[in-house]
């Protein structure tokens, strides 16, 4: 086995200077690196796997049944990028008898980050507090992800704008109703899609393990396209070789019509706790602006440690 892996590094060190291979599956062209090629995979199974990928949105579904301590910085800015109002805090998560709650340590906040009755003036810091926080007694909750769909239907208003921006978070790439100009943009997967993106997999050292990572950018020859048609930047997500769960996913968006625009990036990395991936750090930068709302920049880093079960 190890000289299995060291012979694989040694692939992965050197992949550079070798030659990529770009094969057709399902009408659809996927570039292949060399280390790929060599180790003879099912290319079409694996990608399959990889499209239909749901370990990412079930990693933050383990949360629900866990205990974790996590350290939230979150920052909102001015047009000048200075902070505007802010929250530090350290909370603790605790999971009992089926039902969560949570513990404040410390908290530290400055500006308007607050109303009067202590609701988020941000619409930001409520997308984190959903991911992270806990108000109250949770109860009956589990992280089975098979069937459960997110989507919009029976919801309106500010909380069909959560339901969307949850869906554009946990499924990049996949299509999302009720976003005018883009919703169909965000489909990664469909024939025309690509036309405008290059699909790449290769095997890396990922912290200090070796992963699959699987790489979208859009084609460099798109001219007046890209302002157009282009909303993914980047995507590079990276899967564990053996189960296929993702390691970690980084992605930037950008659009801009009429009525809105948004310019974010996202960097998470998971880890594994007895058997369960989860998210161990989440950072954000955005910059967004939605009709009826007032236009948000902000920054955020989640730091999640000692789970318990």
């Amino acid at each position: 086995m190890m000289r299995y892996y060291s012979f694989l590094l040694i692939l992965v060190c050197f992949h550079s200077a070798a030659q990529d291979t770009s094969i057709l599956i399902d009408k659809q062209r996927v570039t292949l690196a060399e280390v790929v090629v060599r180790n003879n995979f099912d290319y079409k199974k694996l990608l399959a796997q990889i499209k239909e990928d749901t370990t990412f949105y079930k990693a933050f579904r383990n949360l629900r049944i866990l205990g974790f301590t996590s350290y939230n910085d979150i920052k909102m800015l001015d047009k000048k990028g200075a902070v505007k109002a802010s929250l530090n805090s350290k909370t603790r998560q605790n999971r009992a008898n089926g039902c969560r709650t949570m513990d404040v340590l410390e908290e530290q906040t400055t500006g308007n980050f607050y109303d009067s009755k202590r609701n988020y003036n941000y619409m930001t810091a409520e997308l984190y507090a959903g991911l992270f926080f806990t108000k109250g007694s949770v109860c009956g909750e589990n992280n089975i992800v098979k069937g459960r769909i997110l989507n919009t239907s029976g919801k309106s208003g500010i909380e069909k704008h959560k339901e969307q921006l949850k869906m554009l978070f946990f499924n990049p790439g996949k299509k999302i109703p009720g976003i005018p100009f883009i919703g169909n943009k965000l489909d990664l997967y469909d024939e025309s899609a690509h036309e405008l993106y290059d699909y790449r997999l290769d095997i890396v050292e990922y912290h200090g393990t070796l992963a699959y990572e699987f790489s979208i950018k859009p084609k460099e020859d798109l001219g007046f396209l890209k302002n157009d048609r282009i909303v993914v930047d980047q995507m590079d997500t990276w899967f564990d070789q053996k189960t296929l769960e993702v390691l970690g996913r980084n992605y930037s968006l950008s659009y801009k019509a009429g009525v809105y625009d948004f310019d974010v990036s996202m960097e998470v990395e998971m880890t594994k706790f007895e058997g369960l991936t989860v998210p161990r750090v989440l950072r954000y930068k955005g910059n967004w602006d939605v009709i009826f709302k007032k236009r948000e920049r902000a920054q955020f880093t989640a730091t999640l440690f000692d789970f318990k079960k």
